[in-house]
């Protein structure tokens, strides 16, 4: 009876260590995913600003899931996604999630300004080309003698990339009705 009782706390241990692998940093994507904006279409994003502690698939909000045995895709504008990664191609990508409709960039240093670098995160919060379905947030740093330091970034900064991202989109839109 003992050795029943390790057994069955090796497979609880073992089926918790595989739940908790699942809740990881996001999807990882391939380069040939983000370019494709077939794939934004399908399960409804998750409420802007609502914490789910990323465990929203667990309950049954967010995610893909299947309907009719074929694969929900992704509830995120196309054009707005593409414009995005199009607009923020001069920086190192570190992530980007077209399930949830996020870009994170990596640190970027201006040639220009070599002791200060910013880090973009880009939401894409719904499926209208509107100005409130892309956020933009940029963090910004400069180099003291102790490192990088965290300075207040210029809001001009974000509101002219979510500009830049909608205009792209606008174009994206209308060159895919020119061809229609």
């Amino acid at each position: 009876m003992q050795r029943f009782g390790k057994i069955a706390v090796s497979a609880t241990l073992a089926v918790s260590l595989l739940s908790l692998s699942a809740c990881g940093s996001g999807v990882k994507t391939s380069q040939a995913q983000i370019n494709d904006p077939t794939l934004n279409q399908g399960v409804p994003p998750q409420q802007a600003g609502a914490d789910t502690g990323g465990l929203s698939w667990v309950f049954g909000k967010g995610g893909a899931s299947t309907t009719n045995g074929q694969a929900a895709q992704i509830q995120v504008n196309a054009y707005l996604w593409r414009a995005a990664l199009d607009t923020l191609s001069f920086m190192p990508l570190v992530s980007a999630d077209p399930f949830g409709g996020v870009i994170i960039t990596d640190w970027y240093s201006p040639p220009g300004t070599p002791g200060e670098r910013f880090k973009v995160n880009a939401y894409i919060l719904g499926k209208q080309l509107t100005a409130n379905a892309i956020q933009v947030s940029v963090f910004h740093q400069v180099q003291t003698g102790s490192g990088w330091v965290d300075a207040p970034a210029d809001p001009s900064l974000a509101n002219g990339l979510e500009n830049r991202i909608l205009a792209r989109a606008a174009d994206l839109q209308a060159a895919a009705q020119n061809t229609q």
